[in-house]
């Protein structure tokens, strides 16, 4: 017993020293729960003091000395805030618990009165608008850093008087609050719900794969039978192959009426409420609507360009999608006769047997050839190919999660450039989608090293069975693509200030990198090196590659629609001048109404779980998906003029682009690459909604 005592006595707070890992990698392994709120509370004191030596300065405030931190004497110290953040917030994402769930709903609160205290202390801010107005010649990187530091703290209220930052505390406090809350509860909602099946009937049209991985579920969960989730990989099929409508119908509606429901986690009032909140700050801060406020640092600029983009896009594709719908309309009526009649639920499972009739082609078929051992091989050579990086598992690094894989990255040199860590797998604490993140981002150090980053792709892909190692669909293979592009915009990352590496972009340009790898998903050259049977070893058939190149664009013009319909719902929340008050659902169905080519069901309502606009960072943004999908195939075009796997483009790509991070205006940065402004016609073209002349 007293050797125990003697033990907890001596134990260091991991977070307080550092982290003795391989590349200085978090030690998740060493992490307990209680050193996160210790952690917290110590960094926001180090920042405190770090301000206070700022302010205090008795010399005359210079770039050097209020702009960057030059504190010799204790590196890594001041940081520390940063770092426990990073971990806790990515894990509250990735694996989180309910003694997460609360310690993130005591500290919210906490933190987001810090960051009003830097951004509006008035000492700070002079020193601040001192160097903005009076400084030395400064590199084009160094001036970008002080724009935006300017520009954050006016933008964060620096200019407002007494009264009007204390106003706008409380409203980022509670909209910060809500925020969290919102995915708190879409979470809970998400995991709560089950379909769970007995009778084997009810898996009529299942393939076996879905069938595997529902009794998997069951058996995880202590339950006979099989289970379906609304994580997509277990939702997705079931809504495609499943011949029971009336189960179809059940799942559809539960997926559709999460977080409606009269219970705790129901988020129609939350999602007002941040609307609402958004659009005081917004106008406290000298701005019409929070869609102004935001826009202001966007290519897009305004929302007259952001629904100039939307129109032509509904303009061009809207007569192709309402096609397309009637399609699958007389699909439907062939098989089950003409009295028929089509809805929301059946549309997945009526589209899949039209395109097989078309291209005798779907997701099951493909998915033999897409172990994800191979597609990892295949993801990992194609950044080789264009980039000459190479890849290598490091076991001695530690994870968060025994899913969880972490790689070394070494440069086409050989010398070592990130640690790349790829979490694949859907489970209880973990959220649904997609996305990338950070540990550590990149920054030139004050003794001139360069700090590489730690980066990590999250995604919910379908998980192995007992007899069959995980096996992707097309889609899932793409958005592994799509998330590994924004991971090479992290690890390309080479410049001097973190706050403008990687992934620190205008975000309507940061789906660039990310949408632009999805187009090597449909290319047979890089097929051919990853796509092999799992059983046979045989490569996937040119044939089957040609269908899926015909297919590509099967129903695309209505998946147009649908992104330009959350677009338009987007928009339509925050550039509001007044109060939102009423009916959120009734508000929904007219705000994205001129983008829809099926039904609305009256009771159905996407907002309540609208991550993107309401927790993330997409609010006034979600445009952003369309915008850079312009920009991804024009860029592509490029390739595709000059060689897909061709190393000088790429190189261009890298060093123009993926390396630059903020430092420069976007459209500079893009126009360096391709020589022009983008057009939205090679978009168009890749669509087939405009021929190639």
């Amino acid at each position: 017993m007293n050797e125990n005592i003697k033990e907890s006595k001596k134990r260091i707070n991991p977070f307080f020293e550092p982290y003795k890992t391989p590349h200085e990698t978090v030690p998740f392994d060493k992490i307990r729960l209680e050193d996160y709120e210790e952690a917290f509370m110590e960094g926001i004191k180090r920042d405190d003091e770090q301000i206070e030596k700022t302010i205090n300065n008795p010399a005359e405030p210079t770039f050097d000395n209020t702009i960057i931190n030059v504190d010799d004497d204790k590196d890594g110290y001041y940081d520390l805030l940063s770092r426990v953040s990073t971990v806790f917030f990515n894990l509250l994402s990735a694996e989180t618990n309910q003694e997460m769930d609360d310690l993130a709903q005591k500290i919210q609160p906490i933190l987001t009165k810090h960051a009003n205290d830097v951004r509006l202390n008035k000492k700070l801010f002079e020193r601040i608008k001192a160097v903005h107005d009076n400084h030395r010649e400064l590199t084009p990187e160094e001036q970008m850093l002080l724009d935006n530091c300017y520009d954050g703290f006016v933008r964060s209220g620096a200019l407002l008087d007494d009264e009007g930052k204390e106003k706008l505390r409380k409203l980022t406090e509670e909209a910060s609050m809500l925020s969290l809350t919102f995915s708190q509860n879409l979470l809970k909602e998400n995991k709560a719900f089950a379909l769970d099946i007995t009778d084997e009937k009810d898996l009529d049209g299942l393939p076996d794969t879905a069938r595997e991985a529902a009794a998997v579920t069951a058996k995880e969960n202590g339950k006979e039978g099989w289970s379906f989730t609304l994580d997509f990989p277990s939702y997705s099929p079931f809504m495609t192959y499943a011949k029971n409508r009336e189960l179809r119908k059940l799942m559809y509606m539960a997926r559709n009426t999460v977080c409606t429901h009269d219970n705790k986690e129901n988020n129609i009032e939350i999602c007002k409420k941040i609307v609402n909140l958004r659009r005081e700050i917004a106008q406290l801060l000298g701005y019409d609507t929070y869609a102004d406020y935001v826009l202001k640092n966007r290519m897009a600029s305004n929302a007259k360009n952001v629904y100039k983009l939307l129109d032509d896009l509904i303009d061009a594709y809207m007569p192709t999608a309402k096609e397309e719908v009637k399609d699958i309309e007389k699909m439907a009526k062939e098989m089950e006769g003409e009295n028929f009649t089509l809805e929301p639920w059946d549309f997945s499972y009526y589209s899949h047997k039209l395109q097989m009739k078309l291209y005798n082609l779907d997701a099951e078929m493909l998915r033999p050839y897409f172990e994800l051992s191979k597609v990892i091989k295949g993801v990992f050579g194609l950044a080789n190919r264009l980039y000459g990086i190479t890849f290598k598992e490091n076991k001695d690094i530690p994870v968060y999660h025994p899913d969880v894989k972490a790689y070394e990255v070494f440069d086409k040199d050989g010398s070592y450039l990130a640690v790349f860590y790829a979490d694949f797998h859907p489970r209880k604490g973990k959220q649904g989608g997609a996305w990338m993140t950070e540990y550590q981002g990149q920054w030139i150090d004050k003794k001139g090293e360069n700090v590489r980053p730690h980066v990590s792709v999250v995604m919910n892909l379908t998980k192995p069975t007992e007899d069959k190692p995980a096996l992707l669909t097309l889609g899932e293979v793409e958005t592994f693509l799509h998330e590994f592009g924004h991971s090479l915009h992290g690890m390309f990352a080479n410049t001097r200030f973190e706050s403008l590496s990687g992934t620190n972009v205008w975000w309507d340009f940061v789906e660039l990198p990310s949408q632009f790898m999805e187009n090597y998903a449909v290319e047979k050259e890089f097929l051919r090196t990853f796509a092999f049977h799992y059983k046979t070893g045989e490569p996937i058939p040119d044939e089957l590659i040609d269908r899926i190149v015909k297919s590509r664009n099967f129903m695309v013009a209505y998946g147009c629609m649908r992104q330009v319909s959350f677009g338009l719902l987007d928009m339509a929340y925050y550039t509001k001048k007044e109060p939102f008050e009423g009916d959120l659902i009734k508000f929904e169905k007219k705000a994205w109404e001129r983008a829809m080519v099926l039904k609305q069901l009256p009771n159905t309502c996407m907002t309540v779980q609208f991550s993107h606009i309401m927790a993330g960072g997409y609010a006034a943004g979600y445009y952003s998906y369309k915008w850079a999908e312009v920009l991804d195939a024009d860029a592509f075009s490029v390739f595709k003029k000059n060689g897909i796997f061709n190393q000088q483009t790429a190189q261009s790509f890298r060093d123009n682009i993926l390396s630059k991070g903020g430092t420069e205006h976007p459209m500079t940065l893009y126009k360096r690459f391709r020589g022009s402004e983008p057009t939205i016609d090679a978009l168009l073209e890749r669509n087939g909604i405009k021929k190639t002349v």
